[in-house]
């Protein structure tokens, strides 16, 4: 029987606006996907290559995502264990057959048999994927989420708390995709 290494990483935890998200990745040992690193340190261009890649050539992917609604009423450390749950289970790969590899320092609790990793989206490969599909998957909801919003400039900062995302948060107040629990957003709602 094989045993699966599943990646896990999330995207978004830090942003005032926007669903936080998280993928989970089973690679392919016999096909190397060249130029897999953490996201943060990726250009915009490299991650969107590579985001093709991974969805080509893993042996199984998922993405998901947590709430707004859901970051304000778990808080977002258990929203983005709950976005991770929802991508390791849409992978349909049973509990038993694999080890899931999660970037950070705490584990959601779960069924899987898991370790987490400080620093795994920078040296397990696994987790760098996860961390590139979590990241592209968020980035094109936060563009998704300008259309429907454009005043806040979420096309530009993605949600996270800018001097230019304040700003517009003081002129045009709160949307519904902020999240109402975060400092900056919890303020502006005090000030109406």
């Amino acid at each position: 029987m094989t045993l699966y290494c599943c990646g896990v990483d999330e995207a978004g935890r830090g942003p005032l606006a926007g669903p936080v998200y998280a993928a989970a990745v089973i690679l392919r040992p016999d096909h190397v996907i060249t130029g897999l690193a953490d996201s943060k340190k990726l250009s915009e261009k490299a991650r969107d290559r590579l985001e093709i890649q991974i969805k080509e050539h893993a042996h199984a992917w998922c993405i998901a995502s947590a709430s707004v609604e859901e970051i304000d009423q778990l808080n977002i450390l258990q929203a983005s264990f709950l976005a991770m749950a929802r991508a390791v289970e849409g992978l349909g790969i049973p509990a038993t057959d694999m080890e899931v590899l999660v970037d950070g320092n705490r584990l959601p609790k779960w069924s899987w048999c898991s370790r987490a990793i400080v620093g795994g989206d920078a040296v397990v490969a696994e987790i760098s994927a996860a961390s590139i599909l979590a990241k592209t998957a968020r980035d094109a909801e936060m563009l998704h989420l300008h259309e429907a919003y454009p005043q806040y400039g979420f096309d530009q900062h993605k949600g996270y708390p800018t001097a230019s995302h304040r700003q517009a948060l003081q002129q045009f107040g709160v949307s519904p995709v902020h999240r109402r629990s975060y400092g900056p957003v919890k303020q502006q709602l005090q000030l109406l």
